[in-house]
């Protein structure tokens, strides 16, 4: 997703920079498609593909509950950390 986030790529420019084969990209290119997180531009008989900023907002915002949730419970551990750290002393 951080290649396309800055310009429009095909699935054999995105491949070049994986261990993977086009197809293995072109799997994942149309999951995240289904999901609408990126679009498909047709551009001769290259189909382009970019990351789509709106949609990556959508999905930050519904995150943000859980990264509450998270950073409480990793406060907590923290706690208990620090806790069993000053028992051991």
């Amino acid at each position: 997703m951080a290649l396309i986030a800055l310009q429009a790529m095909t699935p054999n420019a995105i491949a070049e920079n994986f261990n993977s084969t086009r197809q293995a990209v072109s799997k994942h290119l149309r999951v995240l498609t289904e999901c609408e997180l990126v679009r498909q531009e047709q551009h001769g008989r290259e189909i382009y593909y970019s990351l789509r900023l709106d949609k990556l907002k959508e999905v930050d915002q519904w995150l943000s509950h859980y990264r509450k949730l998270w950073e409480t419970r990793f406060n907590q551990l923290d706690q208990v950390l620090s806790t069993l750290k000053q028992q051991e002393k």
